[in-house]
């Protein structure tokens, strides 16, 4: 903990917590069981933790062992968690890489068409404006890396936004449950596909294509 002097008043500010990779390795071990040794999971329907940001790993075990986000499944596991074993997970995560995967051809147009210019008719945003024109997310302001996700897992996600199941009320949350919820079955097919297959190689060969 600092300590600032300002007016003549001793102040304490926290310092943020930062994550060791190292110590994440071992901690993640019980994690591996569905996200993945490297955080790349066998099955589908469990989210792919690799590359993903250190400070956003982190919030989302925080906002379960909370309450705020609902995940039974995950609380036996997180519930005797320190918030620096959370950020250790996190940055033990974020040094891994995310496998790519495979769009469906038949839905790429439509799916690139969401994700790279939304849908104005609908005022439904850009997904890139906050994810990244290669899915890599935004770190910085806490925006997850999406590119490479599972098909399965982000329509599963995207469907529960448009329905008003935000993660939790925290300000991102509230801002998925209104981007969602003008998608249809078929958009979110097609973005869930594109995304899946959407990786930096790819992205930097479709703005060299416009």
């Amino acid at each position: 903990m600092a300590v600032l002097l300002g007016a003549g008043v001793a102040q304490a500010v926290d310092k943020p917590i930062v994550g060791d990779a190292t110590a994440g390795a071992a901690k993640a071990a019980t994690c591996g069981a569905c996200h993945g040794a490297d955080g790349n999971p066998a099955m589908s329907q469990y989210p792919k933790l690799a590359g993903q940001g250190e400070a956003y790993t982190a919030r989302q075990v925080e906002l379960m062992k909370s309450g705020k986000r609902q995940n039974a499944v995950m609380m036996g596991f997180i519930a005797n968690m320190s918030t620096q074993d959370m950020h250790d997970i996190g940055a033990f995560y974020a040094t891994k890489t995310s496998l790519p995967g495979v769009a469906d051809t038949k839905l790429v147009e439509r799916g690139q068409a969401l994700y790279r210019g939304g849908n104005a008719d609908t005022h439904t945003p850009a997904c890139m404006a906050c994810h990244g024109p290669d899915g890599r997310g935004n770190p910085g302001a806490v925006y997850p890396q999406l590119g490479g996700q599972y098909a399965d897992y982000t329509s599963a996600k995207l469907k529960a936004f448009r329905d008003g199941q935000g993660f939790s009320d925290d300000e991102h949350g509230k801002i998925m449950t209104a981007v969602a919820k003008p998608l249809t079955d078929a958009d979110i097919a097609a973005l869930a596909s594109y995304i899946e297959g959407l990786h930096a190689a790819a992205a930097k060969t479709a703005e060299v294509a416009k």
